[in-house]
């Protein structure tokens, strides 16, 4: 986990997931905020519907991670390239071999206004050729990262990216360095972990200058998510020395199933760390805990009645907060406009759209999910409009700033929502509209 910008009161934690749904289409982004400061218990936010979707390459959006760049105040989803439920048929053996290196990639400068979707190849290089070093890669899954201050050089701060791809006969971790998540300042590293049987989902955390990492082994030593240690400043390198710590961690949530997708964080002020770990196909997350990363055996199944996360919640992150980010989140959670009709508005005949948008109201209510209500600013359309003679118009606006007012669905060309339907066009699925009359007098 990383995030909390240091000099802020740290304060509630967000959850980046995506959901098991064999029978729709749930391979979305979706967030959960914690209730208040309580790292056990989640609230679906956008009244649980998705944040954003993927409209490009397979639709589908998995594993989805979120981070954070103290030094441009920026933060970063990633997700896996990958529909399984209402895309291709491939199957888990398609999938993962000649399939979708691409990385899901979207930004953010409050958490709760995203930029539209965008992809990186991490097979390919700068200019769009195969990367300098790379192997084959079957796939990317998983895509996790690590902000590393002057990993390239004083001052040259960057982002460790490590992912599972399929190498040859079986997977691996490999991992990568960007700054922005562009093609532009993508660079191929190496290898992160080959025990020369598959092994995929790594996640990482940071304490006391080690490096712990949580990876399932899906190979013939069947050692299920187990953890390693490192006290090597550059873990990324193959000189770094990892000694393993923990095996099966979490197997008795497992109940003939098996678990993976594992997440790392660290609760607020406290020498206590949380590890989620998804248990498939669908139950989702369960949690783990520790209060010594360093003990013998770090990881024990989290016993509490009080622990609450909605059911199918699967393979994410969760990022630490503020206590100014987490009451944002909440007030952007809009549910509905408090008054769909804003009333009319009076222009004189001849008015400019100009002249009319500075008519209309600049902002609506909406009431929030979790109770009360926020102000929101209005985007008006005023479409044919036409203020050269008197008359009526009815008029709409989007209601902006909200959560659900992100690119959370598409449609493609006929109103088709094929996954391969041509000309996808995103939009928002849960954008609160409002009316108004505008009167040309």
């Amino acid at each position: 986990m990383s995030g909390t910008p240091p000099t802020e009161e740290p304060y509630g934690y967000l959850m980046v997931h995506f959901l098991e749904d064999a029978e729709g289409y749930a391979e979305k982004i979706y967030l959960d905020l914690s209730e208040g400061d309580d790292p056990e218990r989640w609230v679906p936010l956008n009244g649980g519907e998705p944040i954003l979707a993927s409209h490009l390459s397979t639709t589908g959006v998995r594993d989805p991670h979120l981070t954070y760049n103290p030094q441009t105040g920026t933060y970063f989803i990633l997700a896996t390239d990958l529909r399984v439920f209402g895309g291709d048929d491939a199957g888990w053996g398609g999938w993962s071999r000649g399939y979708s290196t691409r990385m899901n990639v979207w930004e953010s400068r409050d958490l709760i206004t995203w930029s539209p979707l965008r992809q990186i190849d991490v097979a390919l290089d700068v200019s769009g050729g195969p990367a300098e070093g790379a192997p084959e890669m079957g796939m990317m899954w998983a895509a996790e990262t690590t902000f590393v201050p002057d990993l390239h050089a004083p001052g040259e701060s960057a982002f460790v990216v490590y992912w599972t791809s399929t190498v040859g006969d079986h997977q691996v971790i490999l991992w990568g360095t960007t700054t922005d998540f562009t093609q532009a300042t993508w660079a191929f590293g190496g290898v992160l972990l080959d025990q020369g049987d598959d092994t995929i989902d790594t996640t990482m955390i940071q304490h006391g200058g080690r490096t712990y990492r949580v990876t399932k082994d899906n190979g013939a030593t069947a050692r299920g998510l187990f953890m390693e240690v490192t006290d090597a400043e550059r873990w990324w390198e193959p000189e770094a020395e990892w000694r393993q710590v923990q095996a099966h961690i979490g197997d008795a949530y497992a109940a003939g199933h098996g678990v993976e997708g594992p997440t790392m964080f660290k609760a607020h002020d406290q020498d206590r760390w949380y590890l989620y770990v998804d248990v498939i196909p669908s139950v989702g997350y369960r949690p783990m805990v520790s209060t010594d990363l360093d003990a013998e055996t770090p990881w024990t199944a989290l016993e509490s009645e009080r622990f609450s996360l909605r059911a199918s919640t699967k393979h994410g992150g969760v990022l630490g907060l503020t206590r100014a980010q987490h009451d944002a989140l909440r007030a952007a959670d809009a549910k509905e406009p408090a008054t769909a009709d804003l009333g009319r508005v009076a222009v004189p005949v001849g008015a400019s759209d100009a002249e009319v948008l500075e008519a209309l109201p600049a902002t609506a209510e909406a009431v929030l999910h979790g109770g009360g209500a926020s102000s929101f600013p209005v985007a008006w359309e005023l479409g044919d409009l036409d203020a050269s003679e008197p008359g009526e118009h009815r008029v709409t606006a989007v209601v902006l700033g909200t959560l659900g007012a992100n690119l959370n669905d598409w449609v493609g060309a006929g109103g088709s929502t094929k996954w391969d339907a041509p000309d996808k066009t995103p939009f928002s699925a849960t954008a609160l509209v409002v009316e108004a009359t505008v009167v040309v007098a």
